[in-house]
Parts: structure tokens; sequence; C-alpha cells
């Protein structure tokens, strides 16, 4: 595994971004298959008080491909946003994967992170994201549909719950050959197994500024073995549970997560 540190990342990808909103910048990423178009209805809530960067990551939404796609590369983009766009420390807000991006680059820049807030992941290894969900959507011939749903229901064999299976088709776009993947799919798999792990950490390596890990009390991503780890890394932390939310916890539970963060941000 790869260690914590931008060092060896010489050429930052410019991002795609959406901006809204006025106040202390408040900068948003979004999980794998994920994109700053998913959180567009928490990014205008949390706009009410803050000027929201919503990003995509690298190999997603309308972002620049690349055959790297590790955690030092994805924080060394997220940091090029936040030179370029803030010019200062920024609070950083990311959701699963763009939570172990956040999380790298707080302990490898902390100097650009004002406020961490971590969704439903730890800086542990991943086990919930099968690796056939992304050999199931290369495998897929998107010449022979015309419609999302067809795609939804060709790729039900391999991927039965149709709220995954929904969540993976906001990934397709329209070309002049039809229907493609506007995900990185080659890159995803050949990187898999780093985009579940956690990069080695440096010893002595911290964020000490404040910290809110939110989980969902139905989820399975951050477990109560996982805290000591949480907190041994970011040692201000704080811990919150939304009971009723899962994985998505911005989606399960818009309200309490909202609050949640919000209340944060302004303490």
């Amino acid at each position: 595994m790869r260690c914590v540190t931008m060092s060896d990342q010489p050429r930052p990808i410019e991002l795609a971004i959406s901006e809204s909103g006025a106040g202390s910048p408040l900068v948003i990423l979004h999980g794998l298959f994920g994109s700053k178009r998913n959180w567009a209805s928490v990014a205008n809530r949390l706009a009410a008080t803050h000027r929201v960067i919503a990003v995509d990551l690298r190999n997603h939404g309308e972002s620049p491909w690349d055959a790297r796609h590790d955690y030092p590369a994805l924080a060394g983009d997220v940091a090029g946003v936040i030179d370029r766009c803030v010019g200062g420390p920024a609070a950083v807000l990311g959701h699963s994967m763009g939570g172990k991006a956040a999380m790298v680059l707080a302990l490898a820049r902390p100097d650009l992170i004002e406020r961490l807030v971590v969704v439903d992941i730890a800086p542990v290894r991943s086990t919930a994201t099968p690796i056939e969900y992304v050999r199931a959507m290369r495998a897929l011939p998107l010449a022979a549909f015309s419609q999302r749903l067809d795609v939804k229901e060709a790729l039900a064999p391999a991927i039965p719950d149709p709220l995954v299976r929904g969540f993976l088709t906001l990934n397709l776009g329209s070309g002049p050959a039809g229907l493609t993947w506007t995900v990185n799919l080659e890159a995803i798999e050949h990187n898999f197994d780093m985009i579940l792990g956690f990069p080695d950490v440096p010893a002595g390596w911290s964020f000490a500024k404040p910290a809110l890990f939110l989980t969902g009390g139905r989820s399975e991503y951050v477990r109560p073995e996982h805290h000591a780890e949480i907190l041994r890394l970011f040692p201000a932390a704080t811990i919150e549970v939304i009971e009723r939310a899962g994985h998505w916890v911005h989606a399960d539970a818009a309200d309490a997560f909202v609050a949640a963060v919000d209340a944060f941000l302004d303490s």
C-alpha cells in the first residue's frame, strides 16, 4: 500500500466543480461511483450559510480520467482545488472514497483543512463494495441499450439490489455512439484494491484539528473496533451515529445529516 505523501504526485488533475452560497468555504467530496451532482440537494442546503464547492473526483463525473487512482493522487487533486478556489484553509467533507481522500489530505496537508467531516468511512480497509459490480458494468454491451432503465434491468443478475443498480446507473451518459459510462471503469478496476484500502501513515502523523465522523446506524462501513484507529489519527474527532441511516447517510437522513454538519461547522 502506498504511503501517505503527495510528493510523488507530479501532475494534479484540474477537477470539475460546482459552487453555491457564500461564507466560509466547504469542499464536498463524493464517494466511489458518485458525483457532485448526487450532492446537489445537500450542497444547496449547506449553501445557506457556507460557500460550498462540490467536486467531481478524478475518473468520475465531469472531471478528467487518469490511469492512476489512489488516495495520494485524489488528495493532491483536492489540494489543487483548495489552492485554486479558496487560497487558504477550508472545511472539507468527504463520503466513503471521498472521505478517505479527505483524511489523506488532512494528514498530509493539515494547513489546507480547517475542519474535517468524514461520512461513513474509517481509515482502514473497507470490505462492503464487491469488485463484481465493476466487472458487471464493464461487461455490459452498452451499444445494445438505449435507456438507463434497460441497463438497470440488465445488471440485475450480477447486482440484485435495485437501489444499488439505480445508484450505479446514474453514471450513464449519452455520447455519439449512444450510452456511455461517465466513470472510468478500467481505472477503477485496476486500482480497486487501493480504493478499498487506506495508505500507510508515517509514524507520528495525525490531524489535531476538529473532525466529525458521521456514520450510519444501519451501515457496516464503520464498526466499533475502528474507533481506536480513528482517534489515533484524528485525536480531536467526534464520532456520531445517525441511527436510521445506511451508508448513504446524506440521502437516508438528509435533515439529521445537514443539522449535524451545520452544528459542527458553526461550533
